[in-house]
């Protein structure tokens, strides 16, 4: 189901108007707090359950209630949008998101919190989609390649700042900002949707009656169910859990009939006929590997610091915003660069840069701090910047107007799910290798050997001042040196890791080597034709 384009839309990219472009701080705003609801939520999940007096177990469903609400909200768009129009459909997302997260704090148990979470996650989830649509139909055609460029610069942007938020917030403030946040920025998006987003044509409840329920209900049960078992999987050891296997099986199957559904009825809630364009396949891949590199370093990084350097939240920030700053500086840029260059170009120069940033990150050892990690971050920004923005004005000049709503929807499906994935791979990845690492270092540790009883003399030497009984200052030393060796064994563990998300990215380097050639810049947006 695709979205008609409205004479108003029209009307507002030829008149020069100033509404446009308060519409497109409008829904910039939206797309922010989309990617803050999910990272910062990531972060603050400790503070979390330690303030809804939530176990380890039970405070682990927090993300993946608001994960399915974002899913949900995105899957729901396109038709949604046919039926109310995306201008009411935004502002009632932005009604329900605001109200979600004004009364989150006040849940009085954890059941009620992920209601709240997951009702944010609904209204939340609409942001991206509805943000891609108004920049294709409603941003004046000479500047929707900048439209776009921002729009991937401040989804990156409001990712890598969610750690420095969370810290201040519960440092400073309250853990109840990790929601209460939104209510400042929300009535501000809601004034500016208002006044810059064109009117709606009149409601057609004709289209509601028309709506293909059962593929709506096979998709939001089934990449729900997908997302809460990839979500859990890692915590319950995935197949070995029948609730992982049976989360994943059930999603799997709703999926699939999902698919057989849309391809067979006469009015599919979502057009699934549109990947029949193999382009967009490759375009949704590339997104979801970019992705799964995003989140899969955004893991490892803070993980480092938190488990080997015992970094809070404020200072792993303090090395994650070197990867949001950057990009203030390129966007504008690399907008005016893609309007001349091939994004093919742009798109192969990023992955080659992420791949680098992430082999330059190898070299890390466990006197690591924030400036080391300045180098490989801030070229890894870099190449994000690149990357994704290429990318996204490659989707933008393949597609039409009216199957914005539609594309913006696989886009949304595709970050979830890449990101996801990335996070749920890197976390049993890293918990793998670490314990394989861990049994090889630990073969080389006798109890005769001359090195362990020289590092074993050092460490006495280190407690023995502090301890009398000789007895303890060899157990002590005993916990110094298995200390040791899982140190080293957690940082071989991310120095792997680091090498698996370098592999992703060739691969995605090699893919971009088979994107079709774009259209001209000044055909953005039209569909693209079959030529290399």
């Amino acid at each position: 189901m695709t979205v008609a384009v409205t004479a108003p839309a029209a009307d507002a990219r030829e008149s020069g108007s100033f509404a446009p472009y308060v519409g497109l701080l409008g829904v910039m705003l939206g797309s922010m707090m989309s990617t803050l609801n999910t990272r910062v939520t990531v972060f603050g999940v400790a503070d979390l359950r330690g303030a809804l007096g939530a176990g380890f177990d039970e405070g682990a469903w927090i993300t993946s209630a608001l994960g399915i609400g974002q899913l949900i909200g995105g899957i729901s768009c396109p038709y949604l949008a046919t039926v109310i129009g995306p201008r009411r459909m935004l502002m009632g997302a932005i009604l329900v998101f605001f109200a979600a997260s004004v009364l989150a704090p006040f849940s009085p148990n954890l059941k009620a919190y992920l209601a709240a979470e997951f009702i944010s996650g609904l209204g939340s989830g609409t942001f991206i989609p509805l943000t891609i649509i108004f920049i294709l139909r409603h941003v004046p055609k000479g500047l929707t390649l900048y439209g776009l460029a921002i729009y991937a610069m401040n989804s990156e942007f409001s990712q890598n700042v969610a750690a420095s938020l969370e810290g201040f917030y519960t440092d400073h403030w309250s853990w109840r900002w990790i929601n209460w946040q939104y209510g400042l920025l929300l009535p501000a998006m809601f004034a500016c949707v208002w006044f810059g987003m064109p009117r709606d044509e009149p409601y057609d409840r004709a289209k509601l009656r028309l709506l293909d329920w059962p593929g709506v209900l096979y998709a939001t049960l089934g990449f729900s169910l997908l997302y809460a078992g990839i979500d859990q999987g890692n915590r319950l050891d995935w197949v070995r859990s029948g609730m992982v296997s049976g989360l994943l099986l059930a999603g799997a199957l709703a999926v699939a009939c999902f698919v057989i559904r849309e391809l067979t009825a006469a009015s599919p809630a979502i057009d699934l006929r549109i990947l029949s364009r193999g382009y967009l396949i490759l375009f949704f891949t590339l997104l979801a590997g970019f992705r799964f590199i995003i989140l899969s370093t955004g893991y490892i990084i803070p993980n480092y610091l938190q488990t080997v350097q015992n970094y809070r939240a404020l200072q792993v920030g303090s090395v994650l915003v070197w990867i949001a700053l950057p990009q203030f500086l390129i966007v504008l840029p690399l907008a005016a660069t893609l309007k001349r260059v091939d994004p093919r170009w742009t798109l192969g120069i990023g992955a080659a840069l992420v791949a680098a940033a992430c082999l330059l990150a190898t070299g890390l050892t466990d006197q690591w701090a924030t400036e080391d990690f300045i180098r490989s971050q801030a070229l890894q920004a870099i190449g994000q910047s690149f990357a994704l923005t290429s990318l996204i004005v490659l989707v933008a000049r393949t597609i039409s107007p009216a199957e914005a709503v539609t594309i913006g929807t696989f886009m949304q499906t595709s970050r979830l799910f890449g990101g996801e994935v990335g996070v749920g791979f890197m976390q049993t990845f890293v918990r793998e290798r670490e314990q394989i690492h861990s049994n090889l270092l630990g073969l080389h540790i006798q109890s005769q050997d001359a090195l362990t009883t020289s590092r074993l003399l050092d460490y006495g030497r280190i407690v023995g001042g502090h301890l009398a009984d000789a007895s303890e200052t060899a157990i002590q030393s005993m916990k110094l040196l298995a200390n040791s060796v899982a140190k080293q064994a957690s940082v071989l563990a991310y120095i792997d890791g680091f090498e698996a998300a370098a592999a992703v990215a060739v691969i995605c380097w090699i893919l971009a080597a088979f994107v079709p050639r774009p259209p001209a810049a000044g055909e953005c947006c039209a569909p693209l034709q079959a030529r290399h």
